[in-house]
C-alpha cells in the first residue's frame, strides 16, 4: 500500500491523526536550515517527515523505497593497508536526526574515523566510499577540513560509487583524488532553504495559529504567515554565505578558481562520469574494485600520490 504524504511541511497541525512530536521537531529543523542536498532527495525527506509528524507510519519496505535503506553500516573497514570509510545516505552532523528517516551517516562520526585512520601507522591509504545525495550543512565544513588535512599526511581517495551530490561532493573535493564509477553522478553544487506559507490553507480549514513570543525575530519565517521581505533577505543571506563557502572549498580542494567552479562544475546540476571528467570535477573513471586493487599496490600508490602532491604544489606557486 502506498501512502500519500501531505504536500505541506506543517499540514500535520490540522490532521485528525495523532501527531508525532519527535518528527514534528525534526521537520521544523529541516524546513528552517539551509541544506546542501540534491533537491529531489530533500523533498522526499520533507514529505516523509510531514507524513510521520501527522501520525502516519511507513513499513520498512515503503521507507526504503521512499528515502533509502536503514541497513547498518560500519564506519570503518579495512582492505590490507587501505582504510575504507563509508559515506552512505543523507549526511547529518549527528546521526540521531536522520537515522530513522534515511539510513544516513553522521559527519562527526566520519570525521573521527578519518582522524583515526590518519593516526594509524598501519593505514597507508584512506578511501572514502561515497554514495550520498548530500545533506545538512552542519558538520560538513568540519569534515571537509579533516579530509583536506588528512591528504597532507597520506593519500585520501574519494571513491564515488555512485553518487556524490552537494555536501557529499564538498567532502569528495577535498581528497587527494576523486574516482567515480562509469554510471555515477557528481555535483549539485548549491545551497537551498524553503518556506511554505500555510496561512490560506489553515484559514480554509478554520485554523488560526497564535504565536506568543519575545525577541523581534524569534518567529521569523514561520509557516503560518507569508514570508516577510526582511525574513526572505535574511534567509537569502544565509544561503548565499553557505554557497560562497561551498564554492571556495571546492575551488581550493580541486586547485581551480571559484569562477571555474561556478561556471564549469554543473551550476547546481549533477554531471555524468564523462562530463565530470571533462570538466575536471573528477580525476578518473573506475569501479570500486578497480580502485581498491590499484591502491593495494604500494609503489603505484606512492607514485600517484607524489604526482598529485607535485601538481598541487605547482598550482599553489602560480
Amino acid at each position: 500500500m502506498t501512502h500519500q504524504a501531505p504536500k505541506s511541511c506543517w499540514r500535520f497541525a490540522s490532521w485528525g491523526t495523532t501527531p508525532n512530536v519527535k518528527y514534528a521537531h525534526i521537520l521544523r529543523a529541516v524546513s528552517c536550515e539551509p541544506w546542501a542536498i540534491d533537491p529531489l532527495k530533500g523533498r522526499a525527506i520533507v514529505e516523509f517527515l510531514a507524513f510521520a509528524a501527522s501520525g502516519g507510519v511507513y513499513s520498512p519496505e515503503e521507507r526504503a523505497e521512499k528515502i533509502g535503506s536503514e541497513k547498518a553500516r560500519q564506519i570503518r573497514e579495512r582492505s590490507g593497508s587501505t582504510a575504507i570509510i563509508p559515506i552512505h545516505g543523507v549526511m547529518s552532523q549527528r546521526i540521531g536526526m536522520m537515522e530513522k528517516t534515511s539510513g544516513g551517516v553522521s559527519s562527526d562520526d566520519v570525521r573521527q574515523a578519518v582522524n583515526a585512520a590518519v593516526a594509524d601507522e598501519s593505514v597507508k591509504t584512506i578511501l572514502l566510499h561515497i554514495d550520498s545525495p548530500g545533506g545538512s550543512l552542519y558538520g560538513t565544513a568540519e569534515l571537509a577540513a579533516a579530509v583536506r588535512a588528512a591528504r597532507d599526511v597520506k593519500p585520501v581517495i574519494a571513491m564515488v560509487d555512485s553518487v556524490a551530490a552537494s555536501a557529499a561532493y564538498w567532502i569528495a573535493s577535498q581528497a587527494s583524488e576523486i574516482t567515480m564509477t562509469p554510471g555515477g553522478d557528481v555535483g549539485s553544487i548549491g545551497v537551498y532553504s524553503m518556506h511554505e506559507d500555510l496561512s490560506k490553507a489553515l484559514e480554509a480549514e478554520g485554523v488560526k495559529p497564535t504565536l506568543v513570543y519575545a525577541g523581534e525575530h524569534k518567529v521569523e519565517g514561520n509557516p503560518f504567515e507569508p514570508l516577510s521581505d526582511t525574513a526572505k533577505q535574511q534567509l537569502q543571506a544565509r544561503v548565499d554565505s553557505a554557497y560562497g563557502d561551498f564554492v571556495a572549498a571546492v575551488a581550493a580542494g580541486r586547485g581551480v578558481t571559484s569562477k571555474a567552479v561556478e561556471n564549469s562544475y554543473g551550476q547546481g546540476r549533477t554531471l555524468s562520469a564523462r562530463d565530470a571528467l571533462s570538466a575536471g570535477m573528477v580525476d578518473r573513471i573506475a569501479t570500486f574494485d578497480e580502485t581498491l586493487a590499484r591502491y593495494a599496490r604500494p609503489q603505484s600508490n606512492q607514485q600517484n600520490y607524489t604526482r598529485r602532491a607535485k601538481l598541487a604544489a605547482a598550482k599553489a606557486a602560480i
